[in-house]
């Protein structure tokens, strides 16, 4: 089954991540945040993140062919095909990768569902992200490249 999902915790897309073995995290944020804010860490359930750019940095283009980007990615992840895979979209803060899902899921990828607080979450009331809420906050495995 191909369809837009909605969206989804940080801590239901660790469970789902972890229980599930075709569920797969595809992180949609620029190579730069990769590099210096950092990635989810799913060592611990024998996974690692598909790294996928929705835009490019420092233009903040959208990339032409996302899709076409992200199908060669689940090739090399080796996961089914069969419609049974689950993607579960991170980006920042749930922004991006609502987009990025909503086009996986146009484009007949999987199950797509956005996490909805991203890696970093929110601003809070000094304009800081990082403090509120998203993958960080909740205490779900993640490391500085």
């Amino acid at each position: 089954m191909t369809e837009y999902c909605g969206d989804i915790s940080c801590q239901e897309a660790w469970d789902k991540i972890s229980n599930e073995p075709a569920t797969l995290l595809v992180d949609v944020r620029t190579q730069a945040e990769w590099s210096f804010v950092g990635v989810a860490d799913l060592s611990s359930v024998g996974k690692i993140p598909v790294l996928v750019e929705w835009v490019d940095f420092p233009n903040a283009r959208l990339i032409a062919d996302f899709p076409g980007r992200l199908r060669k990615a689940l090739e090399d992840a080796n996961l089914p095909r069969d419609g049974s895979r689950t993607l579960l979209f991170l980006c920042r803060s749930g922004h991006r990768s609502d987009l990025a899902a909503k086009a996986a899921a146009e484009a007949g990828l999987g199950r797509c569902f956005n996490i909805v607080e991203g890696f970093e979450g929110g601003v809070d009331v000094s304009g800081h992200r990082g403090s509120l809420e998203g993958w960080k906050v909740r205490g779900l495995p993640w490391r500085q490249n």
